[in-house]
Parts: structure tokens; C-alpha cells; sequence
């Protein structure tokens, strides 16, 4: 267990040990959320990529994308599209 103390302006430094767990970095933003009563601290890129990995959970097959091939191909067409624009 690691232990930090809150300064006067509520700032509280996190354990080296912590930020290697977390893969914490200078810059990085992290979020704090509530649930069943306790507080929960979160890597907020980590949380994105997971979000978005979990949003896009079966796009590739919906759009039949089995190659890397075939991502650069569909990479292509939205480009050209967009380009007409």
C-alpha cells in the first residue's frame, strides 16, 4: 500500500510506484470516478483506447475487413471521398 498526503491547495503527489503500475508519465491526465461508494483512479488515455476499442468491437467484420490489405483499401476509398468534398 502506498501513501500520499493532500497538500493545503489539494494536490496530492503520486507514488513513483503508482505512476509505473498506471504507466503514468509527465502531462498525463488521469480520472477519478465513484462506484459503490468508493473512489476509482484511471490512466484517462487507457480508459479512452479501452472505450473505443469496445466501440468499434466487431466493425471489422460488419465491414468484412479481414487483411490489413483490406483496412488500407477502405482507408483509400474514404479518403478519395472526402477529397471530392
Amino acid at each position: 500500500m502506498e501513501v500520499a498526503r493532500v497538500t493545503s491547495k489539494g494536490q496530492v503527489t503520486i507514488p513513483i510506484a503508482v505512476r509505473k503500475l498506471m504507466k503514468l508519465k509527465e502531462g498525463d491526465k488521469i480520472c477519478f470516478f465513484e462506484q459503490d461508494g468508493r473512489i476509482y483512479v484511471e490512466n484517462s488515455a487507457l480508459l479512452a483506447f479501452e472505450k473505443i476499442q469496445k466501440d468499434f468491437e466487431g466493425e471489422a467484420e460488419r465491414l468484412g475487413l479481414e487483411t490489413i490489405d483490406d483496412v488500407v483499401a477502405l482507408v483509400k476509398e474514404v479518403r478519395a471521398e472526402r477529397n471530392k468534398r
